[in-house]
C-alpha cells in the first residue's frame, strides 16, 4: 500500500469482535442468504490462494487479472466483494464501471511483494537510472503491483505483465527500447529474461533501499535487464535443498514451480509456469503420477483434494500459506456482505481518476497483445 492507502487504512473501522463469536454454520448461512437476496447485484471473485472457507462462496476463481476482467465484464454487479489482496481490488476498481463498488473484506490483506516498490522509490530509481542509461529503458511491471506503480509504467510507455504472458511482453518491450526495467519481482523478471536467451551477466538488480545498482560486470552498457529487488515472500522460500530432498526420496516425482521462485529452483525443476499453468498441468496429468508443487499452500492442498488419483505434495512441506491473502476469512467476508446489506459498505477501494488513467495505459498495452 502507498502512504495514502495507509492513511486511509487508519480511518477504516475494524471488524467487530462479535463476528469471531459466531459459529461457522451461522456465518455460512448468512453468506448464502445475502447472496440469494442480492442475486446478480453481488459478485464475489476469489483468488486461487484463498482459504477453502472463503473460496466455497466465490462466483468465480482465478488469478488476479483474470478476476478483475471477469468482474469488469459483469455489468450487472453493483457490489464486487474481492476475495484477494489490495492490489487486485485496485485493478478491479480501475477496470469496472462507476456504478460498481469494489470492496475488500479486510484492508490488511496486502501483498508484501507489491509493497516492496513504492512510487517514491520508483521515481527516484528512474531518475538515477535514466541519468546513466538515458532514454534507452522501458519499464514493465508485474500485475502484482500497486496502482501507482502501474500508472508510473503507463506514463513512461511501458506495460503490465502476468506470469502467463511475461515472455511475450518482454519480447515486445525489447522492440521498443534497448533495456527493460522490471518491477517489482526480480525472480519473475530474471526467469523470463533467461528463458528468452538473455544471460545472467547482462542483468543487474536495483536495490531501492540502498539506491544502488548491483552489477558484477565491468561495462554498464552490457546491461539489458534491470530488476527491482523485490520478491514473493511465499515463493522465495522454496529452496534447492527442497528439490534435492525430493530427488533423493521420490526420484519418480515431477517438480513444477511458479516462476516467482528463484532462478536456481526453477532451473532444477522439471517445469515452471503460472498458477493457471500449474493447475492445468495437474488436471491433464495421468492417474498415478507424482507431483511436488512449488506454490502457495492453500492451492496445493486444494489440488491434493481435487486429484486423489495422483500423489501430490508441497515442494516445501513446512510452507505456510500466504499470510496476507489469509487475512480474508469467513468472518470478514460476512462483515463485508452485511455492511452492503445495511446500506453502509465498508472497505471500498477507490483509485483516483489520475492514477487510473495512466495505469490503464499500461494494462491496455498488455491486453492488446494478449
Amino acid at each position: 500500500m502507498s502512504v495514502m492507502d495507509l492513511l486511509e487504512f487508519e480511518k477504516q473501522e475494524m471488524m467487530p469482535e462479535s463476528y469471531k463469536e459466531r459459529t461457522t454454520e451461522e456465518l455460512e448461512q448468512r453468506v448464502r442468504e445475502i447472496k440469494q437476496k442480492f442475486g446478480r447485484r453481488l459478485f464475489i471473485p476469489g483468488h486461487h490462494y484463498q482459504k477453502d472457507e472463503v473460496i466455497q462462496f466465490a462466483d468465480v476463481t482465478g488469478d488476479s487479472l483474470q478476476l478483475a476482467q471477469v468482474a469488469a465484464a459483469n455489468d450487472d454487479a453493483e457490489y464486487i466483494v474481492f476475495c484477494g489482496v489490495h492490489f487486485m481490488a485496485e485493478t478491479a476498481d480501475m477496470l469496472t464501471g462507476e456504478h460498481q463498488k469494489v470492496i475488500l473484506p479486510d484492508m490488511r490483506a496486502g501483498c508484501s511483494m507489491a509493497d516492496m516498490a513504492t512510487i517514491t522509490q520508483t521515481e527516484k530509481a528512474w531518475g538515477k537510472l535514466t541519468e546513466v542509461f538515458g532514454d534507452t529503458i522501458l519499464p514493465l511491471t508485474y500485475v502484482n503491483s500497486t496502482a501507482e506503480i502501474k500508472a508510473f509504467v503507463g506514463k513512461y510507455g511501458g506495460a503490465t505483465v502476468t506470469s502467463s504472458n511475461a515472455k511475450k511482453m518482454v519480447q515486445w518491450a525489447f522492440t521498443q527500447k534497448e533495456r527493460i526495467f522490471f518491477l517489482p519481482d526480480q525472480h519473475l523478471g530474471r526467469n523470463t529474461a533467461y528463458d528468452l536467451g538473455i544471460p545472467l551477466e547482462k542483468m543487474a538488480v536495483w536495490d531501492p533501499i540502498k539506491e544502488t545498482l548491483e552489477y558484477n560486470g565491468e561495462n554498464l552498457n552490457d546491461i539489458q535487464v534491470i530488476l527491482w529487488k523485490g520478491y514473493c515472500s511465499v515463493h522465495e522460500k522454496f529452496t534447492v535443498q527442497n528439490i534435492e530432498h525430493i530427488r533423493k526420496t521420490e526420484p519418480e516425482m515431477k517438480i513444477i514451480v511458479h516462476p516467482e521462485c528463484t532462478r536456481e529452483v526453477v532451473a532444477l525443476s522439471d517445469d515452471a509456469g503460472s498458477t493457471k499453468y500449474i493447475i492445468e498441468t495437474i488436471e491433464k496429468a495421468e492417474k498415478g503420477t507424482k507431483w511436488a508443487i512449488g506454490t502457495e499452500m492453500n492451492l496445493v492442498n486444494r489440488l491434493i483434494q481435487q486429484h486423489p488419483d495422483k500423489h501430490i505434495v508441497s515442494l516445501n512441506p513446512y510452507m505456510c500459506p500466504c499470510l496476507t491473502m489469509n487475512r480474508i476469512d469467513l468472518p470478514h467476508l460476512v462483515w463485508a456482505l452485511e455492511s452492503i446489506e445495511s446500506g453502509k459498505p465498508i472497505n471500498q477501494i477507490n483509485v483516483s481518476s489520475e492514477v487510473t488513467e495512466l495505469a490503464l495505459l499500461a494494462l491496455n498495452r498488455m491486453l492488446e497483445r494478449a
